[in-house]
C-alpha cells in the first residue's frame, strides 16, 4: 500500500513549540513512522517553507518521505495568507508522484486546507479515496475566540463543509469531536471513525508518584493539576 500524507501548512519535521508547531507534527510524524514499520509506504507531502532545505528528505525511516513543495514564497507565512496556494501545491505533488511514476491507493490529509489539497489530488487521480483528521475546527475556535482576529473566517467554515461531503473517512480523535462534527457541520456520523492519539510509552510512561513530585519540587502531600496543551482557550485553557 502506498499512501499520500498531506500536511499541507506545516511540516512534521518542524521544530516544536511555535504557533502551528505542536500535537499535529508529533501526530503525522510518528503515523507515518508506525505505517513505515508495518511496511506501507509513506510519502508526506508539505508546503516548502526554507529553499535551502532538501525538498525531499529521508528522516522517517523505512524509506518514507517528507517531500517539501513550493508553494508561493518558500518562507513561513501565516495559515490565512497561503490558502491561496493549494491548487500549487496540488500541481506540484501531481508533477512529483509523474516524475517518481507512482500510484497512492489513499489520500490521508490533515486539516481542513490539506483536504482542499486532497480534493484536487483525487480528482486528477481517478477518484483516490480521501481519509481526512481535521485536528481543530473553525466552529468551535469561534466559540472559544476572546477577539475577532482570533475567529476563524467564512472560507475555513466553507473549507471544512467541502471536505466533509468529499472525503469517503473522516478520523475524529474523541466521541467529543464527533459530536462537534455532527451537530455543528451535520456531519454523517457513518462515514466517521474514533481513532485515538496513541502515546510513546518509550517516552511517556509512570513513576511512583511520590518521585515524580519531588522531581518537580513538590512533597508528596501536595496536589496538583496537570494540564497538556499550549496556553490557550482553544487547548482547554482558561487564564
Amino acid at each position: 500500500m502506498r499512501i499520500a500524507m498531506i500536511s499541507y501548512h506545516t511540516c512534521p519535521l518542524a521544530a516544536l513549540g511555535g504557533k502551528d508547531t505542536g500535537g499535529m507534527n508529533v501526530y503525522v510524524r510518528d503515523l507515518t513512522c508506525e505505517l513505515g514499520r508495518l511496511g506501507v509506504h509513506v510519502d508526506v507531502f508539505t508546503r516548502s517553507q526554507d529553499e535551502h532545505v532538501p525538498h525531499v528528505v529521508h528522516e522517517l525511516g523505512f524509506g518514507n518521505r517528507v517531500v517539501h513543495i513550493p508553494a508561493g514564497p518558500e518562507e513561513p507565512r501565516s495559515k490565512s495568507d497561503i490558502a491561496r496556494y493549494i491548487p500549487e501545491f496540488a500541481d506540484g505533488i501531481l508533477k512529483f508522484a509523474a516524475a517518481k511514476g507512482i500510484e497512492y491507493d489513499v489520500i490521508h490529509s490533515h486539516y481542513w486546507m490539506s483536504g482542499l489539497a486532497a480534493e484536487i489530488l483525487s480528482d486528477a487521480w481517478g477518484g483516490t479515496p480521501i481519509t481526512h483528521m481535521f485536528h481543530t475546527l473553525g466552529e468551535m475556535k469561534n466559540r472559544v475566540a476572546r477577539s475577532e482576529d482570533e475567529r476563524a473566517g467564512q472560507d475555513r467554515l466553507d473549507g471544512e463543509r467541502r471536505v466533509l461531503r468529499r472525503a469517503k473517512r473522516i478520523v475524529v480523535a474523541t466521541l467529543a469531536e464527533m459530536t462537534q462534527l455532527r451537530f455543528l457541520y451535520r456531519a454523517d456520523a457513518n462515514r466517521m471513525t474514533v481513532i485515538p492519539p496513541g502515546v510513546d510509552t518509550g517516552h511517556f510512561y509512570p513513576i511512583p508518584a511520590d518521585e515524580a513530585k519531588e522531581f518537580i519540587g513538590l512533597k508528596p502531600e501536595d496536589r496538583m493539576i496537570l494540564f497538556v496543551g499550549r496556553i490557550e482557550p482553544l487547548k482547554g485553557w482558561i487564564r
